[in-house]
């Protein structure tokens, strides 16, 4: 970084990291990732178990950010409006008001997004895409910075519907955090962790500054021979004969906001290749599909990942 205001604002980021890191411990990694797809403009899909900490890493988030927080149970007999809102009839005025639903915040927690119905789900599409929701021919521009982390259930349990491509294309990257390690999990039980769980993160960083440090990770440079090397990664998942179909333009574009974000957490000005490499298997886990049922997708995808040499 080469002035001291750029500096302050990657610390900020690290420091905001580290306090995350207080309350889920031992998924420092998966805690950078999320707050590189925050950074990038993104949003997140955490893919795992009940009782992992996925409520808690968005609440934490929403504390250091300083950002609006909302959240959505979702359940298979909620309506779209039940996310978007409703229009209700006020007979003093004898005209239509529109009453904002839960989507309307800085950072929502779409909590088992694949319990609701695929009409349900869709009611966040336009939100993600657009920043924007449209109801009864008018459109509502959303308050930035605007960003969805949606859990995800496993897909063979039962009462779920699986989250259709469109959806899962919206959703820059996906996660899982999995079980703590055994010393995480034993610090857990302790005194400590009771007394820290207790209290609300310390808010680091403000909208603003969140918008302010979005825009300069989107100024973070990539080389040709960068992007050479993330061109020929999504090209190969489209040529490879066990994946259907391959990644999108638009997962293209996240796997640089990705990258970019990745390097600035990093504190540099530029993307490297490894950034490129953490970026490929997040972006395109929950998007890759296999045509074998002896192959799963990511395991044909971290094979193409290691077998890629960088030009």
């Amino acid at each position: 970084m080469q002035t001291e205001e750029k500096r302050l604002k990657n610390k900020l980021i690290q420091t905001a990291i580290k306090a995350v890191s207080t309350k889920i411990y031992d998924k420092e990694e998966q805690i950078t990732m999320a707050f590189a797809c925050v950074l990038a403009n993104g949003h997140l899909l955490i893919e795992d178990k009940p009782g992992l900490g996925k409520t808690t890493l968005a609440n934490a988030m929403s504390d250091v950010l300083g950002l609006k927080f909302g959240r959505i149970q979702f359940t298979s007999d909620m309506l779209p409006s039940d996310v978007l809102g409703v229009s209700i009839f006020q007979p003093n005025t004898s005209d239509f008001k529109f009453f904002k639903g839960p989507i309307f915040t800085q950072l929502l927690l779409a909590d088992e997004l694949n319990r609701g119905t695929p009409r349900t789900q869709s009611a966040l599409l336009e939100a993600m895409a657009e920043k924007q929701v449209s109801v009864d021919g008018h459109t509502y521009q959303l308050q930035r910075p605007f960003f969805v982390i949606a859990t995800q259930n496993p897909t063979d349990e039962s009462g779920t519907f699986p989250l259709p491509d469109s959806q899962l294309d919206r959703f820059s990257i996906s996660l899982s955090l999995g079980y703590p390690s055994v010393e995480a999990e034993r610090r857990l039980y302790s005194e400590d962790f009771t007394n820290k769980s207790s209290q609300p993160i310390e808010t680091l960083i403000d909208a603003e500054q969140l918008k302010s440090i979005q825009i300069l990770t989107e100024k973070i440079h990539a080389s040709d021979e960068v992007l050479d090397y993330l061109q020929l990664l999504v090209n190969q998942t489209r040529t490879h004969n066990l994946l259907v179909d391959g990644l999108s333009p638009r997962a293209g574009l996240a796997m640089f906001r990705i990258s970019q974000a990745l390097a600035y957490i990093e504190g540099r000005d530029f993307v490297v290749p490894e950034d490129v490499k953490k970026a490929f298997l997040p972006i395109a886990k929950h998007r890759m599909r296999s045509r074998s049922a002896q192959h799963k997708a990511s395991d044909i995808l971290e094979k193409l990942l290691h077998e890629t040499r960088i030009p």
